[in-house]
């Protein structure tokens, strides 16, 4: 007989209860860092706070995002289209690399890059710690800057 007791378990918030989040079921909002075509949607958490967050963002044929960096440590799996992603300050287009659906890519936090859609839309899906940040390298570029 096992006489150990184990501490109650302490979930995140909006992980308390099993669910199931269907492609179908996923709300896509503008996010102000983000070129005005882009999409975001929040899938677990809340980025906005300190905590685990999953989300997904979609980018139409053709839409570019600009050099930044994020502070927290990224894991992208790609769900449909090619994501292109290059390293580095400044948007390069011979340094994009394409990935399938399926591919996972880890992005420590700190390293600047930049991303298109070059053959079609693409959706990604972001699993990181909160909070979300993004800095442009190049404060110019940043679509905030603008409104």
């Amino acid at each position: 007989m096992n006489t150990t007791t184990s501490a109650p378990l302490v979930h995140w918030p909006g992980e308390e209860q099993f669910r199931v989040i269907r492609n179908e079921d996923v709300v896509w909002k503008p996010f102000p860092a983000f070129p005005a075509p882009a999409r975001l949607a929040v899938l677990v958490g809340n980025p906005a706070l300190p905590g685990p967050y999953v989300i997904r963002v979609r980018l139409p044929d053709g839409v570019r995002m600009m050099p930044h960096r994020h502070v927290e440590d990224r894991i992208y799996t790609v769900i449909s289209g090619a994501f292109y992603i290059g390293l580095g300050e400044v948007f390069d287009e011979n340094e994009l690399t394409a990935h399938p659906p399926g591919s996972v890519l880890v992005l420590p936090g700190g390293t600047p890059h930049f991303h298109r859609a070059r053959s079609g839309e693409y959706v990604t899906q972001v699993t990181a710690f909160g909070p979300l940040r993004l800095d442009y390298v190049d404060a110019s570029q940043d679509p905030r800057a603008s409104k």
